[in-house]
C-alpha cells in the first residue's frame, strides 16, 4: 500500500508543479542571439526568395522594406525598395496561420483584437515562444491620444509578428514564413521599418467599416489609406 501511496503523491507534485518544470526546462535552452539567427537561416532564405528578389529588380543585399497586413483577406506582405526616391514593390504575401478578434482597432488589454494603424519595426526576439518573433509598436501615439479621448488606460501591449499557428491579437505567419521576414528584418536597411495594419486593403476597397464601439474610426482609416497610396506597386 504505501508504495502506491507514494507514487500518487509523487505524480500529484509533478502535476503542481508542471509550470516551474516546463519553465526550467525552457529556460535551460541555448540563447539564441540575432546573430545566430541570421547564421542559420540566411542561406535557406537567400534562396528560397531569390526569384523574388529577381522580379522585384531589387538588390536582395541593399534594399529597405515595409510590412503591410490586412486583417479581413488575411495576408500579410513585403514590400521592398532600393531608397526613398524608389517606388516600393511587392516581394511577397505570406497568409495568416491564425487570427483572433475582429475588424477593428485594437482598445484595451485583453480585448484580443490584432490592432490596426500604421507602425514600425521596434525590435527583433530570436528567442521567441513562437520560434521568431518582431516586434509592432503598438500603441503608437494616435492610440494613446484616442484612448486618452475615450476615457481609456489598459492599451495592452506585446505585439507581434512570428511563427506558429496561434494567437491572441498578434500575427502569426508559420515557422518558416517568420523565417524568412525575419532575416529580411535583419538584413533592411531602414531598421525601423513601417509595419502598416489595416482592416482591408484600402488600395482596392476605399470603403472604411463602421466600428459601433468608437467615434474615431473616420480618422483612423483616412490616415491609413493616405499611407497605404504610398505603397501602390
Amino acid at each position: 500500500m504505501m508504495p502506491v501511496l507514494l507514487i500518487i503523491v509523487f505524480f500529484l507534485i509533478l502535476f503542481l508543479m508542471r509550470n516551474q518544470i516546463i519553465e526550467l526546462f525552457l529556460s535551460s535552452k541555448e540563447k539564441q542571439s540575432i546573430e545566430s539567427i541570421s547564421e542559420k537561416y540566411n542561406s535557406k532564405v537567400e534562396v528560397s526568395l531569390k526569384n523574388a528578389f529577381t522580379k522585384t529588380q531589387v538588390d536582395n543585399t541593399d534594399f529597405e522594406m515595409g510590412i503591410l497586413a490586412f486583417k479581413k483577406e488575411q495576408v500579410l506582405e513585403v514590400v521592398v525598395r532600393k531608397n526613398k526616391n524608389e517606388s516600393w514593390k511587392l516581394l511577397k504575401k505570406y497568409p495568416f496561420t491564425a487570427f483572433s478578434g475582429k475588424i477593428g482597432p485594437k482598445l484595451k488589454n485583453g480585448d484580443k483584437q490584432i490592432p490596426e494603424g500604421i507602425y514600425q519595426m521596434e525590435y527583433l526576439n530570436p528567442n521567441s515562444k513562437y520560434h521568431l518573433s518582431i516586434k509592432v509598436s503598438y500603441p503608437n501615439t494616435f492610440d494613446k491620444e484616442k484612448a486618452k479621448l475615450d476615457g481609456r488606460t489598459d492599451l495592452g501591449g506585446d505585439i507581434m509578428i512570428h511563427g506558429k499557428s496561434v494567437t491572441i491579437g498578434c500575427i502569426p505567419v508559420g515557422d518558416k514564413n517568420i523565417e524568412e521576414i525575419f532575416i529580411l528584418a535583419t538584413k533592411a536597411k531602414n531598421k525601423h521599418f513601417p509595419i502598416i495594419i489595416a482592416p482591408h486593403d484600402f488600395r482596392k476597397n476605399k470603403i472604411f467599416p463602421k466600428i459601433e464601439a468608437i467615434s474615431w474610426e473616420k480618422d483612423l482609416y483616412e490616415e491609413m489609406s493616405n499611407e497605404l497610396n504610398n505603397f501602390k506597386n
